[in-house]
Formats: C-alpha cells, structure tokens, sequence
C-alpha cells in the first residue's frame, strides 16, 4: 500500500444545505400514490436509463409498482431530442441516440397517469479523480489494536466555479446504499483527500464512481440523506429537481471510476 504525502488536504466535509429549502410533509397512512423519477445521465457512452415507480401507503408493503405505457423524452440544447423506449423489465426506459456531453443542458420530459412532469439538468465541466487510495487505522475511539481501512478519493477542487460531487461506493461486487455528496465550500481550490465513511477489511475489493453533480441534485441528495436520518414522527420528502410535485431526481453528471483492493 502506497502512502502519500500529508500536503494533501484531509477533511471529514460535513453536508451543508440552505435552510431555506420547500419540502412536502406526507400523512403516512393516507397520502396519495406519487410518482417516483429516476434519471441518470453522463459523459459515458449509453443508454441512459428513466426508471418510474410509484409511492404505496406506509402500511402496505414496501415494493413501489412500475409504471408502464408513459411517454419519456430527453433533449439537449443542440436541438437533440430522444423518445425513450420502455425495456422488457416494466417501469425502465432507455435512450436510443442522445450523448452525454459536459457543458450541455437536458431537459427531461415523462407524461405518465395523465400528467406531466419536467426537470431540467446542466451537465457540469469534469474534475479528474487523480486516484484512490487505501488509509490504515490501528485502533478505535478506545484504543486497542483493532485493524481497519477507509478509501480515500484524491483530486484537485477548481477554484473558479462551486463544484457538486457524489461518490458511489462498490465494495466485493456490492452497491452500497450510503449517500456521499458534498460541495466545496470548505476546499474552494484544495488538492484534497475525501475520506469514504466505510469501513473495509484486508482482502476487500472497492470501487468508487467519481460523479460531478450540479446544484439540483445535490439538494436532492443532501435532503434525502437527512430525510433518511430523520427521527421526526412526520418525515419530509427530499427537496426533488423534477416539477408536479414527483419523487426523485434527473441528472446529468460527468463519470469517472477508479478501483483499489486492500491489503495488508
């Protein structure tokens, strides 16, 4: 395992959100079924994939049902315009023919249940992910002489525009649930290590999606975290970037990955 020199920045970036934000509060046992939205764009080569579910009431079981037959457009501001077709797995929609490119705007369009819903994403300029590291921790908040290792993401942070990212942890093969977004308020310009807060162990093989994000959908995902955290009796939907009141969010992100395996 590699070490590398301490003039890089090391920060624990706690989440910061605008208190300001408009959240909806939900009845949990009578609210009526919403829409669900999720897309995802990026400088990758597609398709892209829409996927569109829908909410159940809290006493029921927790599968949301798919939504099928909807109309699911993407267009960019070239004049690019895209009808997604639904894939034989109900609820999925998947581009034909729209690329992913930094710098260009896309517009999101889904007519489902008789209604319309729209979202609007700018796809920001790439920051490289200059490489992922593996940090040795001997011993916890007690002591002792307990064993354990944190990835860190290593980049340089551009000082002439706010930057938005979210990390996205495979560990063995597994997709892990855990939100990590966060802005540059603290390290506007900073060549930086961000510490992943997952614990791994000798032998364990991770991955780590490097997404630029833009501000709709950090707000989504910072307000998804605390709305996931939440320990009110009524908990409030995540702050969505899509219009009509929908669940969810629409994305265009820049994509970069990098893998490491832990050793001892």
């Amino acid at each position: 395992m590699k070490k590398f020199s301490r003039y890089i920045i090391l920060i624990g970036v706690a989440i910061v959100i605008a208190s300001c934000q408009k959240v909806i509060n939900i009845d949990l046992n009578s609210a009526s079924p919403a829409i669900v939205i999720t897309g995802n764009l990026n400088d990758q080569p597609g398709p892209y994939i829409v996927t569109l579910s829908q909410t159940v009431n809290f006493s029921q079981p927790n599968t949301f049902p798919a939504i099928s037959g909807a109309f699911v457009s993407i267009a960019d501001n070239t004049g690019t315009v895209d009808t997604l077709y639904e894939t034989s797995t109900a609820g999925t929609y998947n581009t034909k023919k729209i690329m992913g490119v930094q710098g260009r705007t896309y517009t999101l369009k889904v007519v489902a249940n008789g209604q319309t819903y729209t979202s609007v994403s700018t796809m920001p300029q790439v920051v490289n992910f200059d490489t992922l590291v593996v940090v040795q921790r001997i011993g916890g908040f007690r002591g002792g002489n307990d064993t354990s290792y944190t990835p860190e993401v290593v980049f340089q942070d551009p000082a002439s525009v706010t930057n938005y990212y979210r990390f996205i942890e495979t560990v063995n093969d597994t997709l892990l649930t855990n939100i990590n977004a966060l802005d540059d308020s603290y390290f506007n310009g900073k060549y930086i290590a961000y510490p992943i807060r997952h614990r791994l162990n000798a032998g364990d093989s991770a991955k780590i999606e490097m997404q630029c994000i833009d501000k709709g959908t950090y707000q989504y995902l910072t307000t998804l975290g605390e709305a996931s955290g939440s320990t009110n009796v009524t908990p409030a939907n995540p702050v969505s970037n899509i219009s009509n009141n929908a669940l969810g969010y629409f994305s265009a992100h820049t994509s970069r990955v990098r893998a490491v395996k832990v050793v001892r």
